[in-house]
């Protein structure tokens, strides 16, 4: 059994781990939602415009943490791998939503996306160090939360008043 393998069954990882996924799950986003724009109606156009600048925030704040020597010396330190690691681990793999996606399909796919950073991000503020990285996951948790709620609320009123 290799070394990750067993890290990974003892439910702990490093904080660059945890990090690197992280980054790269933000990173997917952006660039999803960025080639996404040009093919969505144009009622949801803005709203994909809108995540697909958050996530590019986002991945600016992993970037900005990634030159932090605070950050940098907890890195190798190992915290709980959060409950919900799987489900935002397979965030990084994006669906092909087809050249003309459906509104509700776009709408469903970045509920889930919110819901699973959401998740991960308060999992990750519990059991970060003190200090700017733990600072940053409680932030981010609470974004994820106003996404979602935001989404949520869009997702209603567009499909269930009929615009779908």
């Amino acid at each position: 059994m290799t070394e990750a393998s067993k890290e990974r069954l003892s439910g702990k990882a490093t904080v660059r781990e945890i990090f690197d996924v992280a980054t790269e799950f933000e990173r997917v986003a952006h660039r999803f939602y960025s080639e996404l724009i040009p093919n969505v109606s144009k009622n949801i156009r803005w709203l994909v415009e809108e995540l697909a600048e958050e996530e590019l925030e986002h991945v600016e704040l992993f970037s900005n943490l990634g030159k932090n020597p605070e950050v940098e010396s907890v890195m190798a330190a190992e915290i709980a791998r959060p409950v919900a690691d799987s489900k935002f681990s397979d965030c990084v793999h994006t669906p092909d939503l087809g050249a003309n996606p459906d509104d509700q399909a776009v709408l469903q796919y970045a509920l889930m996306r919110e819901s699973a950073a959401m998740d991960q991000y308060t999992e990750l503020a519990e059991s970060a160090p003190e200090g700017p990285l733990k600072e940053a996951f409680v932030f981010l948790a609470n974004e994820e939360t106003k996404h979602k709620a935001e989404l949520e609320k869009i997702y209603y009123e567009i499909v269930h008043s009929g615009g779908v």
